[in-house]
């Protein structure tokens, strides 16, 4: 009890910290005023973590939840795209060295019965559920904590096929909630939670590495424009972007509508908050404040100007780590951790601060372990930035740890939409046009041109932002599309559950399904069509899969390892 005994032989007119309770302030203690309203000074991340931890909390439960309202339907025995067969795929590939299948797809789901994957999937959402509320409602945690969510949402994410990834490579905001988490880990005591834990002060390396994680965020994003899509050179991307980004809002058909030269500002002002404001993280304390407001300003216009699911709010976490204690301190109440936090300023003028303990020195060992880890695995990151063949959204160790990021390299100049059709007519031939097509309609992307575009951010809609991509491509490229389509032939409840309307859901399913390919653009403010309910005006381009029957894909869900789905004749509404 050095600590206590240092504090009460030292005439600085605080009261006494109680003994057994010395790792924490304890909340009865008043601060001495000395003349004047105590502040908090400069240079001290106390506040900062508790800020950030909820933050992550925030982020982390809207990724669980997520996981725990679609992952059955996508990744369930019966899913779209049934991670059990993934898994047996896995346990083929890696028969020779077992070892290596956990080092390379790192998830718990590997030691479980496959035979029960849905009761896994929903056991791992739900302890992340969990596990963040308490984050997200006490602004503490320890490590044990922080590492469980990072295994839990590892598990979920390296089954997570298609709906996680895109062209193998792990969605931006993926890999970047699992480089937060990884981190996060290192900002909390080993098992203790405490808001302002004085023997664990937050780590500089952690500190440090949240900075380099914005920064790479946004040169990334920055350096894969400008060398990618002339459109950003010539300033004119902004002319298409809310119009054809992934999942647009009623905002992005406003900002659409915008002249010209303002769109030419947007593009003048992304390039100089992607390329010029990452560097004041390295200058003095007012750039890096200057630097944290552009850059969670930025991701604000980008959350109110689009559905980029989590992505943007994730975004703004790092971005906290450029404020410190004094700068955050207007969001706390003067009482609680503000004043724990005032106090320990206090004692250490006074020379009574705490002094190192065995498992501090500990910890600062393993801090520079963290360092000289994550300065190795930014080597080939920096060598991506720096090669004119960059990667977007790249990962180059399993547990993605560090990884490169970019957005909007390319920006789609045309927006096309798969719209799926059915129809009860038993006597149609199917390469013939004729019968009552009924189109389904899904939560989010367009359809119905009268439909206005929804808000959804930060949750997400796997199953339509795939669907934006799918449309670009051709379906021979997509089999989950044919099984979609197959599960709403036969009204399976799953499937339908992912959409937002289906036209057969009171009665006999459909006997075919279409798919029908259509360019959709914006209608235009204060036209005769918006003028009459209409947000898009649509043309087709041509048909995009055939009409299909359960019968003719039958053989085709076999080779993929798929069960026929068993038709419903009425769904309950």
């Amino acid at each position: 009890m050095e600590f206590v005994e240092g504090l009460r032989k030292r005439s600085v007119g605080f009261n006494s910290v109680k003994e057994g309770n010395n790792d924490k302030l304890s909340a009865g203690e008043k601060t001495p005023l000395r003349g004047r309203s105590p502040t908090i000074d400069a240079g001290s991340y106390w506040l900062t973590r508790i800020v950030f931890l909820r933050s992550l909390g925030f982020i982390y439960f809207v990724a669980f939840a997520i996981a725990s309202n679609q992952n059955k339907e996508l990744l369930g025995k019966n899913g779209l795209l049934p991670s059990d067969l993934y898994l047996r795929r896995i346990d083929q590939h890696f028969a020779d060295a077992g070892w290596r299948k956990g080092l390379h797809v790192p998830t718990l789901l590997l030691f479980t019965d496959r035979s029960k994957i849905d009761e896994h999937l929903d056991s791992l959402a739900y302890a992340g559920l969990a596990l963040s509320g308490i984050l997200m409602v006490f602004g503490s945690a320890n490590m044990l904590i922080m590492a469980l969510l990072w295994v839990l949402y590892h598990s979920i994410v390296n089954v997570g096929q298609r709906w996680y990834s895109f062209d193998d490579s792990i969605l931006g905001w993926e890999s970047q909630l699992l480089e937060t988490g990884f981190l996060a880990i290192f900002l909390c005591p080993v098992v203790k939670m405490h808001q302002v834990p004085i023997h664990t002060p937050t780590p500089l390396v952690v500190i440090w590495g949240y900075r380099w994680l914005i920064f790479r965020i946004m040169i990334g994003a920055g350096m894969i424009k400008i060398r990618g899509d002339q459109c950003w050179r010539d300033l004119t991307c902004m002319n298409y972007h809310y119009e054809t980004q992934p999942v647009p809002n009623p905002m992005s058909y406003f900002m659409h509508q915008s002249p010209e030269i303002f769109h030419k500002f947007e593009t003048l002002t992304n390039h100089f908050i992607e390329l010029i404001v990452p560097f004041f993280i390295i200058l003095p304390r007012p750039f890096r404040i200057t630097c944290g407001v552009l850059q969670i300003l930025f991701q604000v216009i980008l959350i109110i100007s689009g559905n980029l699911s989590f992505l943007n709010w994730l975004t703004i976490l790092p971005s906290i780590m450029c404020f410190d204690d004094k700068s955050l301190a207007f969001l706390f109440s003067p009482s609680s951790a503000k004043d724990d936090v005032i106090k320990i300023q206090e004692l250490s003028k006074a020379g009574a601060g705490p002094r190192p303990t065995r498992g501090l020195c500990i910890r600062r060992v393993f801090e520079v372990m963290l360092g000289a880890m994550l300065a190795y695995l930014s080597i080939p990151v920096v060598q991506n930035l720096l090669s004119s063949q960059q990667a977007m959204n790249t990962s180059f160790d399993s547990f993605r740890i560090v990884n490169t990021y970019g957005a909007f390299g390319s920006v789609t100049k045309e927006r096309t939409e798969v719209i799926f059709q059915g129809t009860r007519n038993a006597t149609i031939v199917p390469d013939e046009a004729g019968g009552i097509w009924e189109e389904y309609q899904f939560h989010c992307k367009p359809g119905d041109p009268k439909r206005r575009p929804c808000v959804i951010s930060p949750y997400h809609y796997r199953l339509d932002w795939l669907m934006w991509f799918a449309a670009f491509q051709n379906y021979q490229y997509n089999p989950w599309l044919i099984h979609l389509a197959a599960k709403l032939l036969a009204n399976d409840e799953q499937a339908t559950s992912l959409i937002a309307y289906n036209p057969f859901f009171n009665g006999t399913p459909p006997t075919f399904i279409r798919g029908e390919h259509f360019s959709y653009k914006f209608t235009k403010f204060g036209s005769k069509e918006a003028k009459a309910g209409y947000w898009w005006k649509r043309s087709k381009i041509g048909s995009y899969f055939p009409p299909i029957n359960l019968q003719a894909v039958r053989e085709y869900l076999k080779s993929h390892g798929w069960k026929l789905p068993i038709v419903k004749k009425k769904l309950k509404s």
